[in-house]
């Protein structure tokens, strides 16, 4: 099935298991409050993630560095396109680091928009982050949610140099329908390129990558893809429903049931991936921190 635009005569309403409840919850509160306070902001609230009281109680939280304005526009994504023209925010590596004092935060990801306008795509100033919340909170984890840096090693190199517990790519979807899904720079290969070398050159730095479903893949095309990400030895997978974020951008094609998403993880872990998060509002970064549960024997895959 072809990958169609918002039309009205064909809208579909959520289903039930869609509809969530409003952020609550004491620390989700107080945490909330600290953060405004002080100026600081996470892309769990700025994105409105419908998980974002589950995982702040869990100590886990998700930030966006490299600015708000990404240089490549994939057809699924609701944040702003541009030409930011080489600004960085160099205040970004200290706010990190407080944001994961005031929050107390066990397991960070810190994830960016694509940043093609700098020389490096910013893989200097992303392991910069990373290197100062190592030095400030040495007992905090950091899972990176990164761009591919046009896959060239001296970039990713870099990065990884930072030592990352988790690399992160998202693959979003399947090869048929990664354009027009993904921007045109943005690739199938490329992403499988770009986990393949963290995992061979960094083989104790986690691999994770992540699919959205309901933009008209096939369940062959969804175990095509897995058995890809397996031969690159990737370690983590994550599966979510496909959510419209505006008239302008994909429609969705159809909605997944909670048993098919139970599924899709037996599906995945069947072909050997350590840990497998998979549910109608699992994001790329929901509840990551489970994974160092999974790691030190506190919890099944």
């Amino acid at each position: 099935m072809a990958v169609t635009y918002f039309d009205k005569s064909t809208y579909k309403r959520k289903p039930e298991w869609l509809k969530v409840k409003l952020p609550e919850g004491q620390d989700f509160k107080e945490i909330r409050d600290n953060m405004r306070e002080k100026g600081l902001s996470t892309v769990c609230e700025e994105a409105k993630c419908p998980n974002i009281s589950e995982c702040w109680s869990a100590r886990t939280a998700t930030v966006m560095i490299l600015g708000d304005t990404c240089t490549r526009a994939c057809k699924f994504c609701h944040v702003k396109t541009g030409n930011p023209k080489g600004f960085l925010n160099p205040e970004e590596i200290e706010n990190t680091s407080k944001m994961v004092a005031l929050m107390n935060l066990r397991y960070i990801v810190i994830t960016s928009v694509d940043r093609d306008d700098l020389p490096d795509q910013g893989a200097s100033h992303f392991a910069a982050v990373v290197e100062r919340v190592h030095k400030d909170h040495p007992d905090t984890k950091v899972e990176v949610l990164i761009p591919d840096f046009s896959v060239e090693p001296e970039r990713m190199h870099v990065l990884a140099k930072s030592n990352p517990f988790v690399v992160a790519q998202n693959i979003e979807t399947v090869r048929r329908l990664t354009h027009p899904v993904r921007d045109p720079r943005a690739g199938y290969e490329k992403t499988l390129d770009c986990l393949d070398f963290y995992k061979k050159n960094y083989p104790h730095i986690q691999t994770k990558t992540s699919l959205m479903v309901g933009l008209g893949e096939t369940w062959p095309e969804i175990q095509e893809t897995l058995q890809d990400l397996r031969k690159r030895d990737v370690d983590i997978v994550t599966f979510g429903q496909y959510l419209q974020p505006s008239k302008r951008h994909l429609a969705v094609e159809r909605f997944y049931t909670p048993e098919e998403f139970q599924e899709l993880k037996r599906m995945a872990l069947k072909l050997g991936f350590k840990f497998v998060a998979s549910g109608a509002l699992v994001r790329s970064s929901y509840k990551a921190g489970d994974f160092l549960d999974y790691v030190e024997g506190k919890l099944v895959p």
